[in-house]
């Protein structure tokens, strides 16, 4: 995954009348949800020092500490290719989609 925004994502962002922001190389990923539905994606803003902003899970969300791994953004085109299209949400972005077609988008205030 590079730095560049793609024509999808852009499309996303316009739809729900967000500004883009290019995704980090790594994304933190339940990867023991990933057989669940639906897919949740929350962008935090960036901490200092940080390489992570988006957390990504499937299902019901757990508090235990080891439930997000962090991982190359680019290995979700074979994970989860369905969140691709949602990277470029800008910090205090959501999502909620289903693998049927279900989609919601907001900014968390």
């Amino acid at each position: 995954m590079n730095k560049q925004i793609n024509e999808n994502q852009r499309r996303i962002c316009d739809k729900y009348g967000l500004p883009a922001q290019a995704p980090e190389a790594m994304v933190a990923l339940a990867i023991g949800s990933l057989e669940q539905s639906p897919i949740y994606g929350t962008r935090i803003a960036l901490p200092e020092n940080g390489t992570i902003s988006w957390f990504i899970h499937c299902g019901e969300h757990s508090d235990a500490l080891d439930f997000y791994q962090p991982l190359h953004a680019a290995h979700l085109r074979e994970m989860l290719p369905q969140v691709l299209d949602y990277l470029a949400l800008p910090s205090g972005a959501r999502f909620i989609v289903d693998r049927e077609g279900y989609e919601d988008v907001w900014l968390q205030e």
